[in-house]
């Protein structure tokens, strides 16, 4: 058994325990003008970190085949957890949205377990060459995303989808595929987009960013002056003006912006940096490993965080429509962060016996 990746396990601890400076800095204002207690969200997210790091540690000595035999008992619960999202008493509605199922204690996102539950599936299938399978995945896939629009949440049917299609190219589809699959893609996204009176308004914000600040680009004007007002250097660590409710979600999708005005540009690039290992890492695991359940385990890992990383930053700098995906190990929330220091523990298994 080879030693732990210390570069990766390094890059991912400290940018979860940033990641909680940042929220205690970000949230103190809110969490006090909302609950009387400027450590609310920091202290949550202090439980979520520990139970994330107890999985990482359990999955990183938990032997990765025996996935290959708890694939399909891993996506039924996932799509059953999906489904669940919509039974009243057991799925909760915020902000419009039906997203969580609530185990009294906290509440649990089920789209942030498939993501971790497709890469083990998927990666199962792949392991073995099968011909005529791309209508078999395309209805699975379709199913899967359907579930997630119908919460709502395109930003992670689009992680989802970004997932599925890289598993699939790994696993040595025809490049023909893709190229008739694009097009299709494109359009029912666009479609997709417009039904929704607020995803129409995030794509017209997106398109028109210098309307009235009173219009739908208000959170956009919010992000782009966080990032101007960092300049080089940054307004220095707790100095942030945009943390005081001017920005939407400052804790979770929004939090990069905080990061780069306190941090500024030189900040900003050690936090992208850090990411960019990150994913370099993965991949050069997924490289090195020796079966191909390994491989397409770990691409299919390292794909859905990387896509999260890509999505979050390209919407904080006006490159993306703003689609609600939270930076991986730095935002506030416990679903997600449990799920990728999990999947981060399986890159580990997979490296050690490399």
């Amino acid at each position: 058994m080879k030693r732990t990746d210390v570069i990766l396990l390094a890059c991912v601890l400290f940018l979860t325990f940033f990641g909680l400076y940042m929220i205690y800095d970000a949230s103190s204002y809110v969490a006090f003008r909302d609950f009387l207690d400027k450590y609310h969200y920091v202290k949550e997210q202090i439980f979520w970190i520990f139970l994330g790091i107890l999985a990482m540690g359990f999955f990183s000595r938990f032997d990765y085949h025996r996935f290959y035999n708890l694939a399909i008992p891993i996506l039924v619960i996932a799509i059953a957890l999906l489904c669940a999202v919509f039974v009243p008493g057991i799925g909760v509605k915020l902000l419009g949205a039906k997203r969580w199922i609530n185990l009294r204690f906290t509440l649990l996102q089920p789209s942030e377990f498939m993501k971790l539950a497709l890469s083990i599936y998927l990666a199962a299938w792949f392991s073995n060459k099968e011909k005529g399978r791309l209508w078999a995945f395309l209805t699975l896939l379709s199913i899967i995303i359907a579930l997630v629009v119908l919460e709502p949440d395109m930003g992670t049917a689009v992680i989802v989808l970004f997932e599925g299609i890289v598993l699939y190219f790994l696993s040595g589809a025809k490049i023909f595929y893709f190229i008739t699959m694009a097009p299709v893609i494109a359009v029912v996204g666009f479609i997709a987009a417009k039904l929704e009176p607020y995803r129409a308004a995030r794509l017209t914000s997106f398109l028109n960013v210098n309307t009235d600040l009173s219009t739908t680009s208000y959170h956009v004007k919010q992000i782009l002056i966080a990032l101007g007002s960092g300049g080089l250097f940054g307004v220095g660590l707790g100095n942030s003006m945009q943390k005081y409710a001017y920005l939407p979600e400052n804790t979770t999708d929004s939090i990069f912006a905080i990061i780069a005005e306190e941090l500024g540009f030189l900040g900003a690039v050690l936090v992208i940096g850090l990411f960019i290992l990150v994913i370099w890492r993965g991949f050069r695991i997924a490289t090195n490993a020796k079966d191909m359940f390994g491989k397409l385990l770990t691409g299919g890992i390292i794909s859905f965080l990387a896509g999260q990383i890509l999505i979050n930053l390209a919407a904080q700098t006006s490159l993306l429509p703003l689609t609600g995906i939270p930076l991986p190990f730095i935002s506030y929330g416990g679903s997600a962060l449990i799920i990728n220091l999990s999947a981060i523990g399986i890159l580990l298994n997979v490296q050690r016996q490399s």
